[in-house]
């Protein structure tokens, strides 16, 4: 289904009912989709996008983005969402590769662009002179001819961070692919219950655009802004009444930390990304109650299991249970299925799928287990694995002991070469504030919780952990600065 059909029975269930509000207006459900509509028409009669060709978002979270998406959705082409955080050679390298026939970019990015050498059409998201989109849906538009039908594109998520060669995943937006992913947000969060919900994690995010859809769907209120800023965030939700959030772990603990009191409406807190931190979950109950979800999914494989706040008291570590119409296998190294309490790879099967593959099930990358009551559980990545004496050592493991200390704020782990052991183990941690901590002491307390392949090497105090944009804990500066101190040596 094209998903301007979508927001065209939203317009006609909730037509003056308020749908979107961003950092510059408040827009309802007839006012998106005749803004939608108008674009649209205009993206195919000035700049002749149609079915078949290819449109690129370089966009921070507003509403010209949304209102962007539903109108090259209904002309039927592709929508590639591309990562504002991106370096200028990872750009230039997607925009030589895939030719877009129209990019639509926020104004601050134009060096980026630029640097890209893009030649086709390109839009502003805002501006109060160039071409934009704010300034195209106030031209007059003479509708002499329709539209054609078109079958919504596909939908492009190119992931794998800021760096490095970007890995594209497609997915086909369909009613029925997507309906037990829906229908499972809508049990397990209760979302048919409340009326605001705040999309905090970039649209570029599978996740982000996954709920937006959801929550039009429901003539719900969506509030978004253009990045996030922690005090900004907790006055939206204070204001907005909000009562549904979408976060990565690092932005929930930034606005516990500071403004607790702003987000006391949230009765439902959804949280992805990252992996959740114990201490954080703990703190979530205990200064909001039960309102923490831990959602896990992929980019390619689209959203796997979901952990309620009753999982989540069952173990804080766990990641839940697979969703309707999902199927998951834990294999070894051989492709072999594993037996409940052992570790292997996650292999995932489901409709909602990437859709630009030659097998159904895809190799997540991601290793854990499912225990005897049918939870399951991350052990990390598999390039992460350190073999150390011959033992299997993931730094995840080593990294929720850590966080179990009370004088710790955050930890990270990786694994260095080490001359007897082939590889070992290296602890970075950084203290709570106004605390005294020694290094001698912590090996002390660690010496009875961890195995002995599981002790770290070396231990090393800093002063802050470094995240990326999207909110995950950024391992790669650690290696670039081990391999900087060593001459290479960890490389």
């Amino acid at each position: 289904m094209n998903v301007m059909t979508l927001l065209s029975f939203a317009e006609k269930a909730y037509s003056k009912r308020k749908a979107l509000v961003d950092d510059q207006e408040t827009i309802n459900y007839q006012q998106l989709l005749s803004r939608s509509e108008k674009l649209s028409f205009i993206f195919f009669e000035k700049y002749g996008l149609a079915s078949g060709q290819k449109a690129a978002f370089l966009c921070k979270n507003h509403a010209s983005l949304i209102t962007g998406i539903f109108a090259v959705s209904r002309l039927g082409a592709d929508i590639y969402l591309l990562n504002t955080e991106m370096s200028k050679n990872q750009l230039k390298q997607i925009v030589d590769r895939h030719d877009f026939d129209l990019l639509v970019y926020d104004f601050e990015l134009t060096a980026l662009v630029e640097y890209s050498n893009f030649n086709k059409v390109k839009v502003l998201s805002y501006h109060d002179h160039l071409p934009a989109i704010n300034r195209l849906l106030t031209a007059i538009v003479n509708k002499t001819r329709k539209l054609p039908r078109a079958s919504t594109g596909k939908l492009m998520l190119l992931t794998s961070g800021t760096t490095g060669n970007a890995k594209e995943v497609a997915h086909q937006p369909s009613l029925f692919n997507y309906l037990n992913p829906f229908l499972s947000l809508l049990t397990r969060l209760k979302l048919i219950h409340y009326n605001t919900a705040y999309i905090a994690t970039p649209i570029y995010h599978g996740y982000g655009i996954a709920v937006l859809f959801l929550f039009f769907a429901l003539g719900k209120k969506v509030v978004v802004s253009n990045g996030f800023q922690t005090t900004k965030a907790c006055r939206l939700i204070r204001e907005h009444k909000v009562e549904v959030v979408t976060v990565v772990p690092l932005m929930l603990h930034k606005m516990l930390k500071n403004h607790a009191e702003d987000i006391r409406t949230l009765a439902c807190i959804a949280s992805g990304g990252a992996e959740l931190n114990p201490n954080l979950t703990a703190e979530v109950f205990h200064q909001l109650g039960d309102v923490l979800y831990n959602l896990y999914g992929t980019s390619e494989a689209g959203l796997n299991m979901i952990a309620t706040p009753m999982d989540l008291k069952y173990s804080p570590y766990t990641i839940g249970k697979i969703i309707n119409g999902v199927r998951l296998k834990v294999l070894d190294q051989n492709k072999k299925e594993v037996p409940p309490g052992t570790v292997g790879q996650f292999c995932v099967k489901s409709e909602s799928s990437m859709k630009n593959r030659n097998s159904n099930w895809i190799e997540t990358g991601d290793v854990g287990y499912q225990d005897q009551n049918g939870y399951y559980f991350l052990c990390g990545r598999m390039d992460d694995m350190v073999v150390s004496g011959g033992e299997n050592v993931y730094p995840i493991e080593l990294e929720k002991i850590l966080n179990k200390h009370p004088l710790l704020e955050d930890v990270a782990v990786v694994g260095v070469s080490d001359e007897q052991f082939g590889q070992r183990l290296k602890a970075f941690v950084q203290p709570a504030g106004n605390t005294t901590l020694i290094k001698e002491e912590l090996i002390e307390w660690l010496r009875p919780r961890v195995a002995r392949f599981q002790m770290p090497k070396e231990i090393v105090f800093i002063d802050s952990m470094p995240y990326t944009a999207l909110g995950k804990l950024d391992k790669k500066q650690f290696k670039t600065r081990m391999v900087s101190e060593t001459g290479g040596e960890n490389e």
